[in-house]
């Protein structure tokens, strides 16, 4: 048997090595530009530009002025401890991610002079001559000059699963065209670089990443409170100020309390807590194998109400594999997952079996599967090297054949041995189809077929009757519409010697087809039903085929209806689409793209446009991926998730979060440690600025009731230290909230102080208030020191406040809120124990009723955090729960279906 013409054996000279050195000089070399690491300076500007952190280095300076230098350096020791933690974290999140980088394609195969040599790909140039073969990644932009059944895997560009088969013969600039960062799977080819660098389709992929994102919904809020807490300062300061003159205070003591007051109206260990909080939820999730970039990433995560993901490689394997097998006597469906040669199959009767399959169907199976084995130029790799997963060497679709095999119970080396190949045709793009020749044991000769259905279910080939060739041809459509990539397979013995390709393709017995398709991960399905619990809206964004795109989608439960209208080149649908093509979206027919849940043949503006959609609605968007064309969505989402592992260099750097694993259920952990993080700030907030509104109540109302000056302004500042200080700053490693994931996410817009919180600051304001006023007028009634009397009671009623503010008050996931509490206590008395801080701090010592009198405060504070606790739906968010934000329900929807906008 004749094989088609094969490449000429000629090839081009390629370039001399001083014009490809001049070319070189010229162009620049074959790299995308990374953009330069942030200096140290630059990192911490943007640490200092926090508009709390403003504030604290504005109170920082009053103090300073006035000669208070004990609590400038108090204030200033929060600033540095609170600006050295972030700019440690980003550092070291940089390096891990600097750790997982690979070069895509460090060394070519190229022709100069009319020698095949190595050079280091980041000095390939245009007008290169690279010969390329199985495994090799093609290190530039090229031009085929001639090929040998070549197949690429350009997923990490277009998202396409399947390979693409690449021939010049078949006309058109994408038949011949090959891509920077794709891999060869298949074949051999000559080609003539035609672009490096940033002229690359890399190249132009990564210039789309430059436009940076605006702060982060977490950032937005605290910079809101910031401001308002600017303005609160001021007027405080200068209320107080005039009401102590106006009780004939000296201006100097008075403007040292206000000052004092001031810096109690600031929570100044809230930037301490937002760090550390994150900063825990950070390592958290590293020991989860999921790197964070940014701290903010942690927690706007939390604030996630869309999360827009690619499928291959994401919600998919990434791995070819056989799910059924139609043949004329019946269809099996096949169970195991990967590349791995384990599984079984199974009876499947249109709903799906789970018995073995009648005798005579297992039979017709196995025969197609053993002519698969034959027409086959792949192998199954074992792990190896650390790996843990089956892989693949050669065609992902040819090695998901043998993995069926194995299956049902062929040895693929015996059957090789027993049926050796005497000739063959390779897969051809123009012929759609491979076909080989092999000897049978008994001596005669059997001719194995397979390829595109179109290609071979036809009478030329396969002597069948019309009515079996119209069947497999409806079934052949009906698999593909659910997603598949279905293969024909069919056998018959040649007679006489081998002869021309075409007399061996004739006259053949179809088997049947073999639908094959890249399966959802076995945590996608749980990821999206958890997604949809807390109210996340999911979305798929692909450069895949839009049946494939719904197949999976539906799934996975992100579409839960039959097939319904599609965006494609007709008119528009009446109905909001379920699935949507890049064309359609580029063509202006979607009117509202946030209305569409599956997206699909989209190139990486148009993912960039979706995300913008999104945003533009006011929603939070999450973009995870893994791929080139991944990397723009990434970078414009509020925050990007990139697959670690099979993920590329430009998906990486792109992401606020990298997934070391890449295993999807981590960013559902991370939305977890996300609502846990504004949880404790909300908590902190709660706590922090009801204490200091309590403390400027005392101030005020104090003077009225005959309490001069209630405070003196080293006792305000002692206050904040023991109660804002480590107590505040352990509030941020509180345990998870047992609803977290059961309520749905925080309108961005929503003012941190929002959902009814503000009235929560002032009910325990109110109260601690009373409570300690009550105390420093029985201290004055009955002679005892009622100002010594009134400080250790505003102490003692806000540590009761922050014990009761703990949802799990017995839980042992915190040790160091308690531990800090009783330090607290501990400080606290030693105030009017200790000689030298009797005299720094003006107190005098108690009497036991006096100190009992303190206690009950405490225990007065503790009960009324202890009501707020109970009585309320949680501390960060749960209280007045808003009933589907951005249209979403509260919850799972009743149909188990996502839901929708």
């Amino acid at each position: 048997m004749q094989d088609p013409p094969a490449p000429p054996a000629a090839r081009p000279d390629g370039l001399t090595e001083e014009e490809a050195a001049r070319r070189l000089a010229e162009g620049g070399r074959n790299e995308v530009g990374q953009s330069p690491g942030t200096p140290l300076r630059a990192r911490v500007a943007a640490q200092l530009r926090d508009p709390l952190i403003l504030v604290l280095l504005g109170a920082m300076v009053l103090t300073l002025l006035t000669g208070d230098h004990g609590d400038t350096a108090v204030i200033a020791l929060v600033v540095v401890a609170n600006t050295g933690v972030g700019v440690a974290q980003e550092v070291r999140a940089d390096n891990a991610i600097a750790a997982l980088t690979a070069v895509s394609a460090p060394v070519a195969r190229v022709v100069r002079g009319g020698a095949e040599r190595e050079v280091p790909s980041a000095e390939v140039v245009p007008g290169d001559v690279l010969l390329l073969g199985e495994g090799d990644i093609v290190p530039a932009d090229a031009r085929l000059l001639s090929s040998w059944a070549l197949a690429v895997d350009e997923s990490a560009l277009t998202g396409e699963s399947v390979p693409v088969d690449k021939d010049v013969r078949v006309g058109g600039p994408e038949a011949g065209a090959l891509r920077a960062g794709t891999v060869v799977v298949r074949g051999r080819a000559v080609a003539s670089v035609t672009a490096t660098g940033a002229g690359s389709a890399l190249g132009r992929i990564a210039a789309l990443l430059h436009p940076r994102r605006g702060p982060t919904p977490l950032q937005r809020r605290l910079a809101g409170l910031g401001r308002v807490l600017a303005a609160v300062t001021v007027v405080l300061c200068l209320l107080v100020l005039l009401l102590g003159l106006a009780l004939g205070q000296s201006l100097e003591t008075m403007a040292v309390t206000a000052i004092s007051l001031a810096v109690a109206a600031v929570p100044e260990s809230l930037p301490a807590v937002v760090t550390l909080a994150l900063a825990l939820g950070a390592r958290r999730m590293a020991a989860r194998n999921a790197l964070v970039r940014r701290l903010p990433a942690v927690e706007t995560l939390g604030s996630v109400t869309v999360l827009a993901t690619d499928k291959t490689g994401t919600l998919t394997e990434g791995r070819m594999v056989v799910e059924r097998v139609w043949t004329p006597r019946g269809t099996v469906r096949l169970t195991g997952g990967g590349y791995e040669p384990a599984g079984e199959m199974l009876t499947d009767g249109g709903s799906g079996g789970d018995g073995p399959p009648a005798p005579a169907t297992a039979q017709a199976v196995r025969d197609l599967l053993t002519a698969a084995v034959l027409c086959n130029d792949a192998a199954l790799r074992p792990p190896h090297d650390g790996e843990e997963r089956w892989s693949a060497l050669g065609d992902p679709t040819e090695a998901a054949l043998l993995a069926a095999a194995a299956k049902a119970g062929l040895d693929r080396d015996g059957v090789l041995r027993a049926h050796p190949r005497i000739g063959e045709v390779p897969f051809d793009s123009l012929r759609k189809r491979m076909t080989t020749v092999h000897r049978e044991p008994s001596g005669g000769r059997l001719v194995c077929l397979k390829g595109a259905p179109e290609a071979v279910l036809n009478g030329s080939l396969l002597d069948e009757t019309p009515l079996r060739l119209e069947r497999a041809h409806r079934e052949a459509a009906a698999l593909s519409a659910e997603g598949h990539r279905v293969l024909a397979v069919a056998s018959g013995p040649l007679d006489g010697a081998p002869g021309r390709w075409e007399e061996a393709e004739s006259g053949l017995r179809l088997l049947g087809l073999a639908a094959l398709s890249d399966p959802p991960k076995e945590v996608a399905g749980a990821t999206v039903a958890a997604c949809r619990a807390a109210g996340i809206t999911p979305v798929v964004i692909t450069g895949d085929h839009p049946a494939t795109a719904r197949a999976i989608a539906a799934r996975l439960g992100i579409l839960d209806r039959g097939p319904g209208p599609t965006g494609t080149d007709g008119a528009a649908p009446t109905e909001p689409p379920e699935v949507v093509t890049g064309r359609a979206l580029a063509a202006g027919r979607v009117a509202d793209p946030s209305t569409v849940r599956v997206f699909a043949r989209t190139d990486p503006q148009q993912k960039v446009d979706i995300v913008q959609a999104w945003r533009a609605r006011g929603a939070v968007t999450a973009m995870t991926g893994d791929g080139v064309n991944d990397g723009p969505a990434l970078r414009q989402a509020d925050i990007g998730v990139a697959m670690g592992r099979r993920g590329t260099e430009v998906a990486r750097q792109a992401a606020d979060l990298v997934l070391a694993d890449d295993e999807l259920r981590t960013v559902v952990a991370a939305v977890e440690e996300g609502r846990r993080v504004h949880d404790n700030i909300r908590r902190f907030l709660l706590y922090g600025m009801a204490g200091g509104a309590a403390e400027i109540l005392v101030m005020l109302i104090g003077p009225f009731l005959g309490l001069t000056v209630p405070l003196r302004a080293g006792q305000i500042l002692w206050i904040n230290l023991l109660t804002h200080g480590l107590t505040g700053v352990a509030m941020g490693a509180e345990p998870v909230s047992a609803d977290a994931m059961h309520r749905p996410p925080r309108p961005p817009g929503r003012h941190v102080l929002g959902e009814g919180l503000w009235l929560r600051i002032l009910r325990l304001a109110a109260l601690v208030t009373a409570a300690s006023l009550a105390a420093a007028l029985w201290a004055r009634e009955t002679g005892r020191p009622w100002q010594t009397t009134l400080f250790l009671a505003l102490l003692a009623a806000q540590l009761g406040v922050v014990l009761g503010l703990r949802e799990r008050l017995l839980t042992r996931e915190n040790p160091f809120l308690p531990a800090a509490v009783l330090a607290a206590v501990v400080l606290g008395a030693a105030t009017v124990t200790v000689p030298f801080l009797e005299g720094l701090l003006r107190t005098e010592p108690l009497d036991v009723p006096a100190l009992a009198a303190v206690a009950a405060v405490g225990a007065a504070g503790f009960a009324a955090a202890r009501f707020e606790s109970r009585f309320t739906r949680g501390t960060g968010g749960g209280e007045g729960a808003f009933p589907g934000s951005f249209g979403l329900p509260a919850g799972p929807p009743a149909s188990g279906g996502p839901p929708r906008a």
